[in-house]
């Protein structure tokens, strides 16, 4: 999340919330708010870690589900035993979704038309090839879904070019490893070119 350097849509919210309240329901003795959306600020603020909610020790072996549908780590969706590194997942995916506009993966099962894990499987199948099957043998899961066509991501990466453009899909190429074990660590992450390019002073 990132904090706001903008008040303006603070206040706005507000003001859109006294002309026009947001509907409502009580249930079980408690008022229940339909969402309203909160207009993008104009400017933002450095990124604040929040929602620690479903956070667990790492130095356990997991297996439970976890994570936002659209950032499950291959290990998750494929049941393998999963630690810290499906963090270092979630960045790579949540680098692209600010820096692209839009989810890397979507997982939207063509036959049933919702998320699925066997869709998001195949998305990353297509985008990252096949996974290696020492991996996917310590899991539980089975897909059974068509892989989509592969579209690389420097092919699906639009806002670059040239050694920007190398640099941005090697820095992703970091993070989203089918075997948490070839993804590098947020420390080994911290040195990287395009990284230290663009977060430079």
């Amino acid at each position: 999340m990132f904090g706001i350097d903008d008040p303006s849509v603070l206040e706005k919210f507000e003001q859109d919330e006294l002309e026009h309240p947001t509907p409502r329901k009580e249930t079980g003795g408690r008022i229940i708010y339909q969402s309203r959306e909160l207009q993008m600020p104009s400017r933002l603020s450095a990124p604040v870690l929040c929602d620690f909610g479903s956070s667990v020790w790492g130095e356990e072996e997991h297996r439970e589900d976890v994570q936002p549908d659209v950032y499950r780590s291959p290990e998750v969706i494929l049941e393998v035993p999963w630690s810290y590194e499906i963090d270092v997942w979630n960045i790579g995916c949540a680098i692209w979704d600010m820096f692209e506009g839009g989810h890397l993966f979507d997982g939207t099962d063509p036959e049933h038309g919702v998320y699925r894990s066997r869709a998001h499987l195949a998305e990353m199948i297509a985008l990252l090839g096949p996974p290696p099957p020492e991996f996917v043998a310590r899991g539980e899961f089975q897909a059974g879904i068509p892989i989509p066509r592969s579209i690389p991501l420097t092919d699906r990466e639009t806002n670059l070019e040239g050694s920007d453009k190398r640099m941005f899909v090697e820095f992703l190429d970091k993070m989203l490893q089918w075997d948490p074990k070839n993804r590098q660590t947020p420390k080994q992450l911290l040195q990287d070119e395009w990284l230290r390019k663009h977060t430079q002073s």
